[in-house]
């Protein structure tokens, strides 16, 4: 049903009759689409293709406001929205695209408007504390699992809960799983950046940290190291690091377990969101795993 999904994302921007918006939207790589998987999954059914558009759209303007914020080139291998256009450009179609999927989104029964709405605030709140964050090296893992939960995890909960909703399921159950499998994906991400190349990734190795994201890896190699390395690693932030830069930063990973901690951490997410799926829910279990072990 994803093919209807994005028939039904292109109709509504289509609504908007403006033709280099059209051509902008069609330039847009539209990613794994995690987020209409989930939910055809647990509401397969007709009335859940809108709902999947809207939250795709609303997905699709925040990665192109994130760019803008990051200076990112890249996304999923291919040059950026603001890299091509300009970020001016990358911001009005952000913000365009948010726009028109809020539109569709009234027209919603309650209370998938209000979920949905409240869910898209936090991740504005998380956009703008992974900002805060980024001026200085955190060592905070509560701030980094509030930043990812609001950035990553809260439209992705949302998205289970109104699913659950249109099914007559229990939504709390499948909030909880919702919300794991966002936090999870996204330190799976933070895994990715440090081990993957920048072909599999779509974007520079090792540019979270560049970017200055201290993400969950990064925290428990901190911790796990002396002063010296302390004080060594927090000179690397937000740095271009040379070869002998990267081999001690790969070192140190692996010396410390820092990584396998990051995805154990992920695992034991996993585990708590699949104790609340019922036997019938196979699929859920699958994606779930899918997500843990992926390598992309």
């Amino acid at each position: 049903m994803l093919e209807y999904v994005v028939k039904r994302m292109r109709d509504m921007v289509s609504d908007l009759q403006d033709e280099y918006v059209m051509e902008l939207f069609e330039e847009i790589p539209m990613g794994k689409m995690l987020r209409s998987k989930l939910i055809l999954q647990i509401a397969p059914k007709e009335e859940s293709v809108d709902i999947c558009a809207i939250i795709e759209l609303i997905h699709m303007a925040s990665l192109l406001h994130d760019d803008v914020i990051d200076e990112a080139d890249t996304r999923r291998g291919k040059a950026s929205m603001n890299a091509k256009e300009g970020n001016k450009s990358a911001i009005m179609l952000g913000d365009i695209l948010y726009s028109k999927a809020f539109y569709e989104l009234s027209q919603l029964p309650q209370p998938l408007p209000k979920i949905i709405s409240k869910a898209v605030a936090s991740l504005s709140l998380g956009e703008l504390l992974d900002v805060r964050l980024s001026k200085s090296f955190n060592t905070d893992i509560q701030k980094y699992l509030d930043m990812i939960y609001k950035k990553t995890a809260s439209l992705i909960e949302a998205s289970a809960i109104s699913a659950a909703i249109l099914a007559n399921k229990d939504a709390k159950s499948y909030g909880v799983y919702g919300k794991n499998l966002g936090l999870a994906f996204q330190i799976v991400d933070d895994i990715l950046d440090i081990v993957s190349d920048e072909k599999t990734l779509g974007k520079p190795a090792l540019s979270d940290f560049k970017e200055g994201k201290t993400t969950l890896p990064y925290i428990y190699l901190y911790e796990a190291l002396d002063e010296e390395g302390k004080e060594y690693l927090k000179s690397l932030f937000k740095k271009e690091l040379s070869r002998e830069e990267r081999s001690w930063l790969m070192k140190a990973f692996e010396k410390t377990g820092a990584l396998e901690n990051s995805k154990q951490y992920a695992k034991e997410l996993g585990e708590e969101a699949l104790a609340q799926l019922h036997e019938d829910d196979a699929k859920l279990r699958e994606i779930m795993t899918a997500l843990i072990d992926r390598t992309y």
